[in-house]
Order: structure tokens, then sequence, then C-alpha cells
């Protein structure tokens, strides 16, 4: 009997030693340990609180600039004409304009821009390049009454969406050639709302991340726009043809 006791005493001291350690991890919390836990939870709370305000600030701020630059002209409108109301708007967004039979004019790189085109005030605008500007749904009502404009790109617009799209039908009458290649915001709801533009000859529909089948969105549209040359996408693209449709070696072309 004498050897298990002897292993009993070799082993106490261990099972004391770890029962300490038991006892100490569940005693009570330094004060001042957990003080600074909450100290800091408090500032990563306001932290990422005043990061969300300051987005959202920022986000607002912006917004706010964008309306800002899309207000109406129509005072101008009452007082120089639509052309020049129309011309003035777009310059201003740091876009371009050309009345019929003179050369393009365009703001420098500090957005300054030749005042000469208030005196075009009978001169109709037919051109329009508005590529990468601001321009949103209320901007384009300063653009309505440019009866004889017939070409407008809007590539690359940050804020032209589905519903710019719908705004364009007073257009109808004279506008033939449009550009929406890269506008973020275009999907195949918007582009159903170019059935108005029946005049329409060159539409380029090129890079639009939010069309989900390009190539069957293309043949959807030109089918709706018979007259039209529909540019910008690969008609394989999204397209997978069955069996049936592979090409075979018999509807290749000789060689001659």
């Amino acid at each position: 009997m004498a050897a298990p006791w002897r292993s009993l005493r070799l082993v106490a001291p261990i099972w004391n030693r770890s029962t300490r350690g038991i006892h100490h991890l569940g005693g009570a919390v330094d004060p001042e340990s957990n003080q600074k836990r909450r100290t800091m939870l408090q500032h990563l709370s306001d932290y990422f609180y005043d990061v969300e305000f300051l987005r959202g600030y920022l986000f607002q701020n912006e917004m706010d600039k964008v309306h800002q630059k899309n207000r109406s002209f129509a005072h101008l409108e009452e007082t120089y004409g639509p052309n020049n109301a129309g011309a003035f708007f777009i310059l201003k967004q740091g876009g371009a304009v050309k009345f019929r039979d003179k050369e393009w004019i365009r703001p420098d790189k500090y957005g300054h821009f030749s005042q000469e085109f208030w005196n075009f005030s009978e001169v109709p605008v037919e051109a329009v390049d508005a590529s990468g500007c601001a321009i949103n749904y209320e901007g384009l009502e300063n653009l309505h009454h440019l009866k004889d404009l017939q070409s407008l790109l809007l590539q690359r617009c940050p804020h032209v969406d589905d519903w710019c799209l719908s705004r364009l039908y007073p257009l109808a009458d004279s506008l033939q050639e449009l550009s929406l290649a890269g506008c973020p915001h275009v999907s195949e709801r918007g582009l159903g709302c170019l059935h108005h533009l029946q005049n329409l000859r060159w539409l380029d529909i090129s890079d639009l991340p939010s069309v989900s089948d390009p190539g069957l969105t293309q043949i959807l549209v030109e089918e709706m726009l018979p007259n039209c040359n529909v540019v910008g996408v690969n008609l394989a693209e999204g397209l997978e043809l069955g069996p049936e449709e592979q090409p075979r070696d018999t509807d290749r072309p000789v060689p001659a």
C-alpha cells in the first residue's frame, strides 16, 4: 500500500498548482484592465460611427453638387433662346456643343469657353458631346427644346440611368446618333425606352455593366429600331448555341 500513497503525494502538489491557476483565472477581473477594454471598444465604436457619418456627408455633398449642376436654365431660354440656353448648360457641365455650320465649342482645362455662342441665338445646335459629364434626369430638361439636335454623346456619364433614357422622347423627331457607351446605370429596361427614337441611325451600347445579356439585348434593340445601326456588342456575347446551331463544315465558304 505504500506505493499508491507515495504516488498520490507526488501528484498532489501538481494538482494544487493547477487548481490555484484555475481559481486565479476565474477570479475578479482587474477594474483598470476592464476600463481600458471598454475605452477601446468605445473608441472603435465612435470611430466607425464617425466614418459612416463622414461617408454619408460626403455622398450627400456630392449629390448636392450634381443637382446644382443640373438646375434648370429656363430663365436663360426666355432671354437668349433654347439653343443658347442648352449650349450654356452643356458647356458649364464640361461638355462640347456644335452649332450648325460652326466649329465645335469646348471648354479648356480650366472650364473656360468662348462666349461667341451667345451671338448664335438663331443658329440651331446640331450636336452635343456630354461624355463623362454629371448630367442626370433633371438636367436633360435643358436639352428638350433643341429641336434640331442630331447627335448626342452621353458615353461614360456616371448619372445617366434608365430614367434618363425615358426622358429623351422630346428629341425623337431630330435625333439620329446616340452613344450610351460606358454608362454604368443603363440596363435593358432603359434601352427599351428608346423605341420612341425611330429616327436613330446609329446607337452605341458598348460596355454597359448593368446589361446582363449584351448579345441578346443588341438583337432586341435592333428589332425595336430596324433602321438603326446598333454597335458596340459582340452578337455572340452571352449567347450559347445549341448543337443544332453549331456551324457545320458545309456552312463554311469554299476557298476559291
